[in-house]
C-alpha cells in the first residue's frame, strides 16, 4: 500500500503553501521589528540576558492555568467555578508577555524560507485567537452567562490547542528558536584553512572546513575563528561588520566577542560556537575547542 503522511503534515504543508498569507504576515513582521527595535527591548524579549530563548518558558503559566480552568468546568462542579475564573484570569495576564516574546521571536523569521513565515504566522494568530477567546470566557462568566464562558473557554482551549502543534511544528521540524551550529561537525585535529599572508589586520573571510563554514577574523594582533553561521537565525558572519573585537550578524544585528563567542549584543541567545586558531609556518590553523 502506498504510505500516507500523518493528517497533521497534511494540514501544515498546505498552511505554508498559502502565499496569501505573506502580504499581512510582512506588514505586522515589520511594525513588530519597529517595536522591538530598542536593543534593551529586543533583548529583553529573545532572552539573550538569559541564554536561552524567553518565549518557551513564558507559554507554561498560560497553558498550565486554562487547562486546570477548562478541567474544572468540567469535572469540578459549582464549587469550583471561581477557581477556574480565577486561573481563566491568571492565564489573561502571563499571556502577555508570552505573545510579546512569541511575536518578537516570529517576527526574525521574515528572512527565512516562505514555509517558515507562513506556518508562524497562523501559529501567532491561533494564540491570538486564544487569548481574546478566554477573554471573552471570563467577561461571560463575571456576567453570570457561565455556559456561554464554559463553551468559549473549550473552543479557546482549542485555539491554544492547534497554535501549540503549529509551534511544535516550527521547532522540531523547521529549529526556530534553535541554535543554528547545533549539528556542525569541526576538526578535532589542527587543519589548515588559510595562509596567514591573506588575512590582514581587521580582516575576517569565510572558510570551509568539511562541509562547515568557518569565519576567521584577525583582530589586535591575533588570528580567531568562530562559526560562520549565525546561532541566531543563521545568517553570514563574514557578511557583517568587525569592529572593537567582535563581529556582527547581517540579517538581525546579533553581535559575537571573537575571543569566545560571547554575546555582546542580542537578540541572540547562544553564544556563538568558537574554534582554536593558531599561525603556524605560514599558514592559519584551526580545531575544535579541547574539553577537559
Amino acid at each position: 500500500m502506498p504510505s500516507r503522511s500523518p493528517i497533521g503534515h497534511d494540514l501544515v504543508e498546505r498552511l505554508a503553501a498559502l502565499d496569501a498569507i505573506d502580504a499581512p504576515a510582512s506588514k505586522l513582521a515589520k511594525a513588530v521589528r519597529d517595536v522591538t527595535k530598542p536593543k534593551a527591548i529586543k533583548d529583553a524579549l529573545s532572552g539573550t540576558w538569559l541564554g536561552h530563548p524567553v518565549h518557551p518558558l513564558l507559554i507554561l503559566v498560560p497553558m498550565g492555568t486554562w487547562t486546570s480552568a477548562v478541567l474544572l468546568d468540567l469535572v469540578g462542579g459549582e464549587d469550583a467555578e471561581s477557581a477556574a475564573d480565577g486561573l481563566i484570569g491568571v492565564g489573561l495576564l502571563a499571556a502577555l508577555p508570552s505573545v510579546a516574546t512569541g511575536y518578537s521571536d516570529w517576527a526574525d523569521t521574515e528572512i527565512m524560507s516562505d514555509p517558515v513565515r507562513r506556518v508562524g504566522a497562523v501559529h501567532a494568530a491561533l494564540n491570538a485567537t486564544a487569548v481574546t477567546l478566554f477573554g471573552a470566557s471570563l467577561a461571560a462568566r463575571l456576567r453570570g452567562s457561565r455556559s456561554a464562558g464554559k463553551l468559549l473557554g473549550l473552543v479557546a482551549f482549542g485555539a491554544v490547542g492547534a497554535g501549540g502543534y503549529l509551534g511544535g511544528h516550527l521547532t522540531y521540524a523547521e529549529g526556530v528558536g534553535v541554535a543554528v551550529t547545533t549539528f556542525e561537525d569541526y576538526p578535532e585535529d589542527w587543519t589548515e584553512v588559510l595562509a596567514d599572508a591573506a588575512l590582514g589586520e581587521g580582516e575576517m573571510r569565510a572558510v570551509e572546513v568539511g562541509g562547515v563554514s568557518i569565519l576567521v577574523a584577525r583582530s589586535n594582533g591575533q588570528v580567531h575563528a568562530l562559526s560562520n553561521t549565525c546561532v541566531h537565525r543563521g545568517g553570514p558572519l563574514d557578511q557583517g561588520e568587525l569592529s572593537d573585537g567582535c563581529v556582527s550578524c547581517p540579517w538581525h544585528d546579533s553581535s559575537f566577542r571573537l575571543e569566545d563567542g560571547s554575546v555582546e549584543k542580542g537578540p541572540a541567545a547562544f553564544p556563538q560556537p568558537a574554534l582554536e586558531a593558531r599561525v603556524r609556518d605560514g599558514s592559519i590553523e584551526v580545531r575544535a575547542p579541547q574539553r577537559p
